[in-house]
């Protein structure tokens, strides 16, 4: 055919784009990278671990390197799942276990009893429980329906009970070492395991009970939908058995040591500079996590083996699909470090005189804001601000705690959690946006002020 294009002449054209390709600026590369993540993500609805992979190799031949690409993606899928495999399965096993055996309920009648303000206990909840099941999201799944019977039983709108929750989970996931967000970056820029944990769990608090009190005012001006309404009336003539116990259900022991046991091990073992063999054995998070599970796995023991191997396969299979996702922004990371992205976008920032401090900041933001997952922006984030550290000249606690703020901003429809909260909580996306959305912003902005001030006044 006259107008066919023969293959050496497309061979040539394909060899011209390559070498155009390597004189385009990295930050190009770095927005072109970013756009195309929320094109995929957003506007085709493609998996994460394909859009991510998939743009790693884009990202790689804009930068005229296609050899050294695949190695990146590669190195970068491996070293990821190497660190988070054992974490996010035993995270998910724990939870899955906790919650079929009824101790999840326990600990939360236990808390809910304690304090007499229902929301602030629900947001102490989340607070507390996912650093240690690894996944604010698990946490929230776990939690959910406690949230939506009490918004029934204290006629509060499931809006407002549902935020709480879900902000004080994401607050000191965000926030507090050993989470998954944090791990990694502290790993990446040897950063003070001890002085981070005392930062960022000292920044959490306020950061969540901001949260709380953005709930608050949501349950006091929000109205809610025919739908959310219509949920609430079902939840509240529904005999939902959080609060009675049975012989079958376990004792406080049985419920809090799978959970807290383990981070006391780690506790243990970071507390300590120079510690025993034994210590930082049990104290390493894969190994703490897993004594977690076998606590678990004997707290289900009453379910029953094939009950048991059902559960335990469930949580492997979800962490599965976590893992594909943190696996794929390993890759990205990788890639966009090799295209020295990073030092070209710092720089781009330092030339604009902003304060070093928001550096880090809106490298996380631009990132989450992109791509959606917090985990998967604290992958990628510290191999974009590696190569700024000295000019930057920030300490690397301040410099994770920063990015972390920027992980705040913005979930919107490329966020899974986006999803998962209105739909478990029964909302339109328009009240999704107000709460969750908005809510994370909000936080965001106030960590930022505190770890600000914390570095004005400690370093």
């Amino acid at each position: 055919m006259k107008n066919s294009i023969s293959y050496p002449l497309l061979r040539r054209i394909v060899k011209n784009l390559i070498a155009n390709f390597k004189i385009m600026h990295p930050v190009f590369i770095f927005l072109f990278a970013l756009i195309l993540i929320l094109f995929f993500t957003a506007r085709l609805r493609l998996h994460p671990f394909l859009s991510l992979v998939l743009v790693s190799v884009f990202t790689g031949a804009l930068a005229g390197e296609p050899l050294a690409t695949v190695e990146a993606i590669t190195e970068g899928l491996g070293s990821v799942f190497s660190r988070f495999a054992i974490i996010i399965t035993c995270g998910s096993v724990i939870g899955i276990l906790l919650q079929s055996t009824g101790g999840m309920s326990l600990i939360a009648s236990d808390i809910i009893r304690f304090f007499k303000n229902p929301l602030l206990a629900l947001n102490l909840i989340g607070f507390l429980c996912s650093v240690p099941l690894m996944c604010y999201i698990l946490a929230y799944v776990i939690f959910i329906p406690i949230a939506k019977e009490l918004a029934a039983r204290l006629d509060n709108p499931s809006i407002s009970t549902a935020t709480a929750l879900a902000l004080g989970a994401v607050a000191s996931f965000n926030l507090v070492y050993p989470s998954p967000v944090i791990i990694s970056a502290a790993e990446e820029l040897s950063a003070s395991e001890d002085r981070l944990f005392i930062l960022g769990f000292l920044i959490a608090i306020p950061v969540s009970v901001t949260g709380y009190l953005y709930a608050r005012r949501l349950g006091m001006t929000g109205s809610e939908t025919t739908r959310t309404v219509k949920k609430k009336v079902e939840i509240g003539n529904e005999n939902i058995k959080i609060y009675k116990t049975t012989a079958e259900e376990p004792g406080r022991l049985e419920a809090y040591s799978p959970i807290f046991f383990p981070l006391l091990l780690i506790f243990f073992q970071a507390g300590f500079e120079h510690s025993y063999p034994v210590l930082e054995f049990l104290g390493d998070p894969n190994i703490a996590l897993l004594t977690g599970v076998i606590l678990s796995i004997s707290s289900g023991r009453r379910l029953g083996f094939s009950v048991l191997s059902e559960l335990i396969e469930k949580a492997v299979r979800r962490s599965g699909v976590v893992l594909l996702d943190l696996c794929g922004g390993g890759a990205l990371g990788a890639t966009l470090a090799m295209t020295g992205a990073g030092e070209a976008l710092g720089q781009l920032f330092l030339q604009l005189s902003l304060p070093h401090i928001l550096i880090p900041f809106l490298v996380a933001a631009a990132l989450q804001t992109v791509q959606g997952s917090r985990v998967v922006t604290m992958l990628i984030a510290p191999s974009l601000i590696l190569p700024l550290v000295p000019e930057l000249g920030l300490p690397p606690e301040i410099l994770i705690l920063s990015m972390a703020s920027g992980t705040f901003v913005f979930s919107h429809v490329n966020d899974p959690f986006f999803w998962i909260f209105g739909e478990l909580a029964e909302l339109e996306p328009s009240e999704v946006f107000r709460s969750n959305t908005l809510g994370n912003a909000l936080m965001g902005a106030v960590s930022l002020l505190l770890v600000s001030a914390a570095y004005v006044l400690f370093y």
